[in-house]
């Protein structure tokens, strides 16, 4: 059985290695809080690539890096 690729613990690893809170993260991403909170916790399980662009440019990784 294949592992399911979980994308908001991904973005959640990433954010946490930078030392940003999810309020920090999400001003400095330009994606609004509520939805930045519904990914990491995987309400939003498939953001959409103008959301992963923005979370994936301030995070300073690729969008490949975080959906792998």
């Amino acid at each position: 059985m294949a592992t399911e690729i979980n994308i908001g613990e991904n973005i959640k690893k990433h954010r946490n290695k930078q030392g940003l809170s999810q309020e920090d993260f999400a001003k400095k991403s330009g994606v609004k809080y509520t939805t930045l909170t519904k990914i990491e916790s995987n309400v939003i399980k498939k953001p959409s690539v103008i959301i992963m662009s923005k979370l994936a440019k301030a995070l300073g990784v690729s969008i490949e890096e975080l959906i792998k």
